[in-house]
């Protein structure tokens, strides 16, 4: 989508919203940030998920912060 028709599309749901009683835009707030922290719990759990795959694949090393500093150097 294209920058100029991103914002003028932005611009309509501002407006369509400042359109609304304070009531419902209030529960459109509410809506909306559960469904934010719904999607980003989603993507939480799908990076557990990979990180324990990682994990029983033998991919994760453990140490200290040095050891780590010492394998970027490398």
């Amino acid at each position: 989508m294209h920058e100029s028709t991103t914002k003028s599309r932005f611009q309509e749901v501002l407006d369509v919203v400042e359109s609304l009683p304070p009531a419902d835009q209030a529960m459109l707030i509410d809506v909306v940030n559960k469904r934010l922290s719904q999607m980003r719990r989603a993507e939480l759990i799908e990076q557990v998920r990979e990180a324990r795959e990682s994990f029983a694949a033998g991919n994760i090393t453990w140490g200290s912060a040095a050891d780590f500093m010492a394998a970027l150097d490398e």
